[in-house]
Order: C-alpha cells, then structure tokens, then sequence
C-alpha cells in the first residue's frame, strides 16, 4: 500500500492542524493504521493507531486527550487532529500501515510508510 501524508505546517502552540494520509494500491480497510513522529536528533516515537474497522483506537500519554486517529475506508484515508499543540509536538510526522487487522504501538507492527510532513509548533 503506498501512503501519502499532508497537512503539516506552522502553528503556534495551543493552536490545531489536521493531518491526513491518503493510501492507495491495496485494501485500505484490511488495514490497521497507525501515527508515528520523528524529533530531531530523536528517534521516531508512537502518536496513535486505529484497527482497521476504525473501532478500536489507542493513544501515547504523551498526546492522549489532545489528539484523535480516525478514518474514512470509504475515502482510503486516514486523520490525526491535533489539537492544544505545544513545542514539543514539533517533529515529522508519519502514517503507517501494518500488515493485519490490528494497529501496534511499535513502529515493527507496520510494514508500510508514508514520507513524512512537517510539523513546526511555535512558542
């Protein structure tokens, strides 16, 4: 499945931005789906994951309360909305798609991965 992420860019801190990952080549619904980001110098960190029915979610505490994994299968694409964003929210931001049903907390559960979009919170 190849995947696409957009919806990076600049906020200031408290402020929203809506990522999204549109997928294509494969059964976007036979998938579960997760967010991971990358800090600089850090190594790339859990956000959320969504089965592939979109019923079953789970968050890092780190962004649990401030943001929320959903998907549309009919429109093979997958959401983050973040909102109450802080600095250290700062980072690359990726979707992936595991292999099964299910969405893991390790990035070693997911065999596809999109590029990648910028997120810069400002203080």
């Amino acid at each position: 499945v190849q995947l696409q992420a957009s919806g990076g860019g600049l906020v200031q801190a408290g402020g929203s931005l809506s990522l999204s990952c549109a997928a294509s080549g494969r059964t976007f619904s036979n998938h579960g789906m997760g967010w991971f980001r990358q800090a600089p110098g850090k190594e790339r960190e859990f956000l959320a994951a969504i089965s592939s029915s979109g019923i079953g979610t789970t968050y890092a505490d780190s962004v649990k309360g401030r943001f929320t994994i959903s998907r549309d299968n009919a429109k093979n694409t997958l959401y983050l909305q973040m909102n109450s964003l802080k600095p250290e929210d700062t980072g690359v931001y990726y979707c992936a798609a595991s292999v099964g049903r299910s969405g893991y907390t390790s990035s070693s559960g997911y065999d596809y991965w999109g590029q990648g979009t910028q997120v810069t919170v400002s203080s």
